[in-house]
Order: structure tokens, then sequence, then C-alpha cells
């Protein structure tokens, strides 16, 4: 087994007991659903949905308590679902818009129309699941409209905003006094994760778990496992892998804690970087060059998908290279870039002569 995979197992290993955790706090027939939908859902997707439950359910027993008086969560059993109305759900969705934490009344919290609208698929999922196995008598969640979700743009970074990021890390202009102190240490191995994640699109966790024997430095190519657990091949430039091989010289010099020997990327404490790190490091120097926009890993994986479009126009093979199982994902994100094309088009053809 490759310590790739090792690493993703524990993380797996890891989600599943906080899932186990959460579905102790739901009804018992609960346990069936998240059995039910294992194969068709990722772990974290689950133990999204159990976290919106645990809401949810929290909401009928101590606020709809006209028609679930007094009923512990325990106690709250399947037939029970078939009271649920419409009512119910839009008043909880009603709700959520600012409540205070059942488990910690000092904390309050609110949802956008975004967070209702997962809320609410939560809901879908769990009475959809029932209803087809013929153990509820209906699905009202169906009948609740999806809240209005404004579009958002896509943030990205242009051309020249990634030439001057890489810059930034290169030369660490306008970094504050104490990240200067550790840029010495860190400028080689920021500018090999910057470089990958804009020259390869790959997210995240895929970057977190990266190995030294996932590399194959003569064909350009290195092995990540995907999200669902996949494994496939990527190919790189030499631009990529000339920052990779100089920041693995580096890495040489370190002394690195025992279990993080094969780990690509290291902290400054010598293990494994975290994602809380890496995100933090991509912020500080996106910061300097683009204030007004957030740029997370993610938005960077946009950058690379909205360039290999716009360079190709083949959405295919965008959604290959990115990992998206569903083409439609990939058109949602990167297609709508045609638009400016087709505007440009209307410009261009003339019908009569100034």
């Amino acid at each position: 087994m490759s310590n790739q995979n090792s690493y993703f197992i524990k993380e797996q290993q890891q989600n599943t007991k906080k899932l186990r955790s959460l579905i102790k706090d739901l009804p018992s027939f609960c346990e069936e659903y998240f059995r039910g939908i294992e194969h068709t859902t990722s772990i974290l997707t689950r133990i999204n949905y159990a976290y919106d439950l645990r809401i949810f359910f929290d909401y009928l027993i101590n606020q709809e308590t006209d028609d679930f008086p007094g009923l512990p969560s325990s106690d709250f059993a399947l037939e029970h679902l078939n009271q649920i109305q419409v009512i119910h759900i839009e008043k909880f969705l009603e709700y959520i818009t600012y409540y205070t934490n059942p488990n910690n009344i000092q904390q309050d919290r609110q949802n956008s129309e975004m967070g209702k609208a997962r809320k609410l698929a939560s809901i879908r999922s769990l009475l959809s699941y029932f209803y087809k196995k013929e153990k509820i008598d209906r699905n009202v969640a169906h009948l609740v409209d999806m809240p209005k979700l404004a579009e958002k743009p896509i943030i990205r970074l242009d051309v020249d905003e990634v030439a001057k990021l890489l810059d930034a890390v290169e030369s660490g202009d306008k970094l504050t006094p104490t990240q200067l102190r550790y840029h010495k240490y860190t400028k080689t191995r920021d500018l090999a994760i910057l470089s990958l994640l804009l020259g390869t699109g790959i997210r995240i966790s895929e970057c977190i778990g990266l190995n030294l024997t996932d590399f194959d430095f003569k064909n350009n190519s290195f092995k990540v496992i995907r999200k669902g657990g996949d494994q496939e091949i990527l190919y790189y430039s030499d631009e990529v892998k000339n920052a990779i091989l100089d920041y693995m010289e580096k890495r040489k010099q370190i002394e690195i804690r025992p279990g993080h020997e094969s780990a690509l990327f290291l902290s400054i404490q010598r293990r494994r970087i975290s994602h809380r790190a890496l995100q933090n490091l991509v912020q500080k120097y996106a910061k300097v060059v683009s204030p007004l926009k957030k740029i997370t890993p993610h938005k960077l994986r946009s950058t690379y998908g909205t360039t290999l479009y716009q360079e190709t126009g083949d959405i295919y093979l965008v959604a290959d290279v990115l990992g998206h199982k569903d083409v439609n994902t990939t058109r949602k994100h990167y297609a709508a870039i045609s638009e400016e094309k087709r505007r440009i088009a209307a410009r261009v053809v003339k019908l009569r002569e100034d």
C-alpha cells in the first residue's frame, strides 16, 4: 500500500469516526439512511447531511412543540416523518436565518440562502430515501421551493496576477516583517506548491496527500488520489517540474519528524503540511497581488480550469483533468466564459459599413 493511500485511509477513518459520533445524536432510523446512501455519496457529504439533520430534528423537537411535544431525539420514530408538513420545513428555513446554537447557547448562528438550500437538500435526501423504500407515505420536502441563489461570479486570477503571484513568492515584496522572517525558509516550498496548484488544478486535499514517490520526473507526471479514492496520473510543465526539484533539494536539509518522511510538502513544524497551513499560504501571497479578491486554493483550481478552457475550448478535457465525474459540473463553472466570445462575435460582424 502506498504512503499516499495510507494518508487518505487515515483521513477516511477519522471522518468515519466523526460521522458515527454525529449519527448517535440523531433518531435511530438515520443509521439505516446513512448506510443506504454510503455507496452514492462521499463521507464529507454524509457528514454535512448529519450536521444539517441534527439541526432540523432539534428544531422539530424543541420549536414545533405542538406537533412533536416533548419528544426526545431517541424516541423520534420513522412514522413521525409522516407528520412532517410543508409548513414545518418552511418555518425551519426561516428559523435558521438566525438562531442560537442548541449545543452552545452563547453562540449565535446564521445561514445565507446557500446554507438554507444545503439544509433543504439534506432533508429532501432523507425523506426521499425512506419514500423510495416505501417506509413513509410522501416526501413533502420536494414541495418546498429551493431558496433562490444569486449567480456568483467565478473568482479567479488573470494571467498577469498569476505571474505577479509567483514573483511575490520569489521576492517576498510587501510581506510583513513577521512573514519575512519565515520567508527565507519557506520560499522554495511555497513556489513549488503554488506552481503545482496553478499548473495542474489539483485540489488542496490532493496536494497535501502527495508523497516523494508519487513523481516521475522523466515523464513529467505524478500520481494523485482523487476525491472518492480513484488513482490517476497527471502531467505538469517543465516550469512546475523545476520548482518542485528546487524544493526537493532544500527539503534534503530538513530533519523530518518521524512518520512524515514520505510527505512531499512539509510545514515549519517538519511534518506533512495541513489544510489550514496551505490555505494560509495561498491567502498570504494573494493579498499582496490581488487584495480585493478572496483567493483560496480552490480559486487557483478555478484559475487553472479557466485558462485550460480558454486555450483549448475542450470542456471534456477540462473535466477530465480536474477530475470532475460529471461534465455538467465543469460546464457550469467554465463554459460561461463563451458568453464573452459570443458578445465579441456580435460586435465583429457588421451588416452595413459605418
